[in-house]
């Protein structure tokens, strides 16, 4: 499946693999951050499509190494890890 383009470039990414327990972890905290704060993650599952593996190197750039990670293209703010809901409601909200 093709990697998700956007022109804008102020997505909210979120960096997964399939068989990721940290990533499910995360699943229904990103929904609620999602509803709450009025925004849309684009998912880039990692582990079985090469080329959203190579998106996520680019922005990790060695701060995470893994998944689940969030790549903020506006701010350019990182976050790896499995993740409280405030603050990656904080996160999102960021401009």
């Amino acid at each position: 499946m093709p990697t998700k383009k956007s022109s804008s470039k102020n997505r909210l990414l979120f960096f997964f693999g399939t068989e990721c327990t940290h990533c499910h972890t995360m699943d229904p905290i990103l929904t609620q951050v999602e509803k709450q704060a009025k925004v849309k993650f684009t998912k880039l599952e990692t582990w079985h499509n090469e080329e959203n593996a190579k998106l996520l190197q680019t922005y990790d750039d060695g701060f995470c190494g893994g998944v689940p990670f969030f790549y903020n293209e506006k701010t350019k703010e990182k976050i790896c890890g499995e993740i409280p809901f405030d603050k990656l409601l904080k996160w999102a909200r960021k401009k």
